[in-house]
């Protein structure tokens, strides 16, 4: 990996850099010096379709004037901004740097906006209009990728619209994930459990809890295996919202439905991660962001689920 990210190859691209330059400019050169022996009629002899010649008239000295300056000109590109290998040119211009003064111009000029949002009870702003269009803006560009437009989700991506919380749906919780994000891992457990089988008949015990289809011969026998589980999912199956532990038993499925899914999950975990926004949004963004989510399956209720 080294080869790639040592001195060399900055230097190798500087120096292609300004050799095709200067190549642009010896062929200049010499064009224009270049006198070509034409025939009386100044053609260079060419003739295509019987009648039509080449005729041998030197470039226009305008012509020859822009091409110079654009030579002229990239030279001086080149010692003002970066492109000649590591030469971060003289103004230090980066890209990183354009887009970081972009972003805090843009927020220096929101922030009026967002004043009046961050002291207001998430209750209270989830009622109001321009707080809501506001968060809905902020939900499609950085969380409808995962959860969709509409907020319901897919697999393994959970639904916000509804009464089911990993970690929580009080508005402290939700600005608490949208701030610092998640981290869910169930690791791999069939070692826990025992033979395939015997993860078979664990899996139909989990669909029983959720009164889901399942056969109940195999549900009794794996019964004694959910001890395996019970250390984060509890011994009843209602979860655990500290550790992001699933509820099993309101028939609700994140990654999928049926006795093969629960059996690839026990056997070979599960990780989901859901990216921190703080680097991205203000303290009052993710306020506003925070009052649109909770709004979603609290509409027409100011109850908390």
């Amino acid at each position: 990996m080294s080869d790639f990210i040592n001195n060399f190859w900055s230097v190798y691209v500087a120096a292609i850099t300004l050799l095709g330059i200067i190549g642009c400019l010896l062929l200049l050169l010499v064009v224009a010096r270049k006198k070509v022996v034409s025939s009386a009629d100044n053609t260079t002899g060419h003739v295509w379709d019987g009648d039509l010649r080449e005729l041998n008239n030197p470039m226009p000295k305008w012509w020859m004037g822009l091409f110079l300056i654009t030579i002229i000109f990239s030279l001086g590109y080149l010692a003002a901004y970066p492109g000649l290998g590591a030469f971060t040119g003289k103004l230090d211009w980066t890209q990183t740097g354009a887009y970081d003064k972009e972003v805090a111009k843009a927020r220096a000029d929101l922030e009026p906006m967002y004043a009046k949002f961050v002291s207001m009870p998430t209750e209270e702003m989830a009622k109001d209009s321009q707080a809501m269009a506001i968060g809905e803006r902020l939900f499609m560009n950085n969380c409808a990728q995962c959860h969709a437009s509409d907020a319901h989700g897919s697999k393994s991506f959970p639904n916000l619209a509804d009464g089911d919380w990993l970690y929580g749906g009080t508005p402290e919780k939700i600005r608490e994930t949208i701030t610092n994000g998640r981290t869910g891992v169930m690791p791999p457990m069939a070692a826990a459990v025992g033979s395939s089988e015997d993860v078979r008949n664990l899996a139909n015990y989990v669909l029983s809890l959720s009164g889901s289809p399942h056969d109940t011969v195999r549900a009794s026998q794996g019964k004694s295996k959910f001890v395996a589980c019970a250390a984060c999912h509890g011994v009843d199956g209602k979860g655990n919202q500290a550790l992001g532990a699933p509820n099993l038993t309101d028939d609700i499925w994140l990654h999928g439905w049926g006795e093969a899914a629960i059996v690839n999950i026990v056997n070979n975990g599960k990780h989901n991660e859901m990216p921190t926004q703080k680097d991205k949004l203000t303290e009052a963004q993710i306020a506003v962001l925070a009052s649109y989510v909770w709004g979603l399956s609290n509409k027409g209720s100011p109850a908390q689920k």
